[in-house]
């Protein structure tokens, strides 16, 4: 092939990549997150206010709201809504309490076709089981670091 063919080409293969690679605009994905992770975070304060004012203590109302956003979030994501939020708002959905349930809701939801023990069970913890692995794991080193210190009276 000659050069000229060869140029020619290359520069109607760079048009047709420029033409089909998205553009993203910084500003406008960062205001979408923005109001994304606050109408998640508004959520929370509406089920915490509303719990409190049904005579809840503070500690309840907070297990409550953790609650119903694990059940709002596992909801959205078996309707299929979560993962239009999460493309509009991008990292805005990641508000930890919504963004690990739907971690954990979705591989379940993918995989049930493969059955109860091999879908279900085996995929279900793919992305939340690290986190949960390294929190139990450092949360038991933490333990063991503490009774240790409080062995030789350097804990109190």
């Amino acid at each position: 092939m000659p050069d000229a063919a060869k140029q020619t080409l290359q520069q109607e293969y760079q048009k047709y990549v420029k033409h089909v690679t998205p553009t993203h605009s910084l500003c406008l994905n960062m205001c979408r997150a923005f109001v994304t992770g606050g109408a998640f975070c508004a959520a929370g304060q509406f089920i915490l206010n509303w719990c409190s004012r049904l005579g809840m203590k503070e500690e309840t109302a907070g297990s409550w709201c953790s609650l119903l956003l694990v059940l709002l979030s596992v909801l959205l994501t078996g309707f299929n809504v979560y993962q239009k939020l999460a493309k509009f708002g991008g990292a805005g959905t990641l508000v930890p309490i919504t963004g690990f349930a739907n971690s954990v809701a979705s591989p379940a939801i993918e995989y049930k076709k493969e059955g109860q023990v091999f879908g279900i069970g085996c995929k279900i913890f793919t992305i939340a089981g690290p986190v949960i692995l390294y929190g139990v794991f450092t949360s038991w080193l933490l333990g063991l670091i503490y009774w240790v210190l409080k062995l030789c009276g350097a804990a109190g």
